[in-house]
Parts: C-alpha cells; sequence; structure tokens
C-alpha cells in the first residue's frame, strides 16, 4: 500500500528544493517544475506551512517564515473535528461536511499529516478513493 503521508512529505521537499535552487515562483510554475497534481501541491504546501518554510506574496511562493497559520489551523481545526466524528471518512467529502473548499482542505490535511495527526488508506472498489481517519 502507499503511505500517502510519506508522500506528502516528500511533495513538500520537491517544493522546498525548487524554491531553494529559483527562488520565488508563482503557484503555476512552481507546479510544472515539481509536476505535482493540485492535491499533492496543496497538501505539501500545508506540510511546509507546518514547519514554518513558506510563504505566500501575493501570487509567488518562496522560503521563508510562513504567513499562512491563521487560516490552515482554523481550517485544519474544522477537518479535525470532522475527522474524529466521522472516524474514517473518503477525502471527497471532508469539503463538503466542513465548508473548507477543497484546496483548502489539502492544504490543511498537509498541515495534519505533518502534525502526525492523521493517516490514510487507500480503498480500491470500482474507482480509487482516499480515507483520513486520525491517527
Amino acid at each position: 500500500m502507499i503511505n500517502k503521508i510519506e508522500d506528502f512529505g516528500c511533495n513538500a521537499g520537491k517544493i522546498w528544493e525548487t524554491l531553494n535552487s529559483h527562488g520565488s515562483l508563482t503557484q503555476t510554475n512552481l507546479m510544472k517544475k515539481t509536476k505535482l497534481k493540485d492535491d499533492e501541491f496543496y497538501a505539501a504546501i500545508g506540510w511546509l506551512a507546518r514547519e514554518n518554510k513558506i510563504c505566500k506574496d501575493g501570487t509567488t511562493y518562496k522560503l521563508g517564515e510562513t504567513n499562512l497559520t491563521d487560516k490552515i489551523g482554523e481550517d485544519a481545526g474544522k477537518i479535525w473535528d470532522v475527522l474524529y466524528k466521522y472516524r474514517d471518512i473518503d477525502a471527497t467529502y471532508i469539503p463538503k461536511l466542513t465548508d473548507v473548499p477543497k484546496k483548502d482542505t489539502y492544504i490543511a490535511l498537509g498541515w495534519l499529516a505533518c502534525e502526525g495527526k492523521v493517516k490514510t488508506k487507500k480503498v480500491k472498489p470500482k474507482t480509487p478513493q482516499l480515507h483520513f481517519r486520525l491517527k
């Protein structure tokens, strides 16, 4: 089984290395250089924000003390509450239950993953699903 939490951390490393090599980049350029998909990118941003290694300046990301904490922390709290209530939930339902947009959901999941508070499991009925639960 693929460990998605490990993937979040590895993808965070890709973003860090890219920003360290190239300096500030827009999201589009950063995603192009790292070849990350949307959900992978956002989870990695959340991971790096929790590590206090990334900030956003207008439309560009750069290495530095994070300025993303308040929003991510609030969203992470909502997601933690849903995970506590439902125990095990498909990632596609989290934005609906928390009223947190999908992009922000993955940023907050990356944050929680970096803290070691969530784990994942893949469920494969007809289509692959990713479930999250509290650790």
